[in-house]
């Protein structure tokens, strides 16, 4: 099956995962190498009779009663999506074109902002290579969730959110590399310090007018009072100091091939500590709450669980048991309320092992 998969032709069958979860539907296409070598590290599964069809050369029976898609899929497309979209900055009409992106990105966010939340927590490390595109997705949920939780205007909202999904233009690519071997040169240190300008030169060059989106990209690694780069500036917009905060949070809390990721809680203490209590880093914190869907919890009843689902607090969410009261893992899941004394949250959960092989679909009720 592997050898039919060819970069920049159409998929003549779904491929899935080995829980059966869809990563690209028969049709879509492939763009480049790196996507490709994702998904043959994911492990590749394909319906027998599209596998069939395919060779045959005709159309599959289940073509017209396709599983319908859930909100993890909408959140898989959209990783290749907004790589179309940065590969078509010198075609005419960008700008619109990442309007109308930002826009569907954040429709997908309000259909579960719990989800949305979930995906940005627990990160499949298998997509390393894809890094630079998931951060854009992942800083671009926190830009909208933190702005809208100040009370920023849509208008100022949809120009972060727009912000976030352009500020790496120039080292998309970059970034995967970096994240999936734990390696730099010089040279690649150097174009990293640069790419803030180089990213906001794209978007002028594409007809991008609207300058509280380009000076957030420009600025988004400066600091107040200096020590940023690349210009050192002492002073920074409120929106790139956001973009800023938003970028380092999703850092910190993202694994890479060096090391690995930091503990939602100590990335909240270390966030509000350096921002001296920005208002948009407290919207952060607020937002993702001190367990966030995603992390993996100990139970008082002795259950591995993951959350799932926010809380009346933010200390008592809504999980899914992942083993039994001795630890054993389960075939099924069972929604805990830690409000609830027998089920409160002990500590969070070192060993990760088996909630990583757990799928999110069926954490979330979508699948046995």
């Amino acid at each position: 099956m592997a050898s039919q998969l060819k970069v920049g032709t159409a998929l003549p069958f779904g491929v899935r995962d080995e829980q059966g979860k869809l990563l690209l539907a028969r049709g879509q296409v492939i763009h480049n190498e790196t996507q490709l070598a994702v998904l043959l590290a994911r492990g590749l599964y394909a319906d027998q009779e599209e596998l069939r069809a395919a060779k045959d050369g005709r159309t599959s029976a289940a073509d017209g009663q396709r599983r319908k898609l859930t909100l993890f899929d909408l959140w898989d497309q959209a990783v290749p999506r907004l790589e179309r979209l940065h590969k078509s900055i010198d075609e005419p009409g960008f700008a619109a074109r990442c309007d109308e992106f930002a826009m569907q990105l954040v429709e997908l966010m309000s259909r579960d902002l719990d989800i949305a939340i979930f995906l940005s927590v627990r990160q499949d490390a298998r997509r390393l290579p894809m890094y630079g595109l998931t951060h854009a997705l992942h800083t671009a949920l926190v830009c909208q969730l933190l702005a809208t939780r100040i009370g920023w205007p849509p208008a100022r909202c949809g120009s972060l959110v727009k912000a976030a999904l352009t500020m790496n233009l120039a080292i998309i690519e970059l970034q995967g590399r970096v994240a999936a071997t734990g390696r730099i040169t010089e040279a690649q240190r150097a174009q990293i310090q640069q790419h803030p300008t180089r990213a906001a030169e794209q978007l002028r060059d594409a007809g991008v007018a609207d300058e509280d989106w380009v000076q957030a990209v420009l600025q988004h690694h400066e600091q107040v009072g200096g020590g940023g780069y690349p210009h050192q500036l002492a002073e920074v917009g409120e929106a790139a100091a956001a973009l800023r905060l938003a970028d380092v949070f999703l850092a910190k809390i993202s694994a890479r091939a060096d090391r690995p990721a930091l503990p939602i809680q100590d990335a909240a203490r270390q966030l509000f500590a350096q921002s001296q209590g920005n208002a948009a880093a407290a919207a952060i914190i607020k937002e993702y709450g001190i367990f966030p869907p995603g992390q993996v919890v100990q139970l008082a009843s002795g259950e591995q669980a993951v959350v799932v689902r926010r809380g009346a607090s933010l200390q008592t969410p809504i999980v899914a048991a992942i083993t039994d009261k001795s630890g054993m893992p389960t075939t099924t899941t069972l929604r805990r309320d830690t409000a609830q004394p027998g089920y409160a949250i002990k500590a969070a959960a070192t060993d990760l092992a088996l909630a990583q092989r757990v799928p999110p679909e069926r954490l979330y009720g979508l699948a046995e």
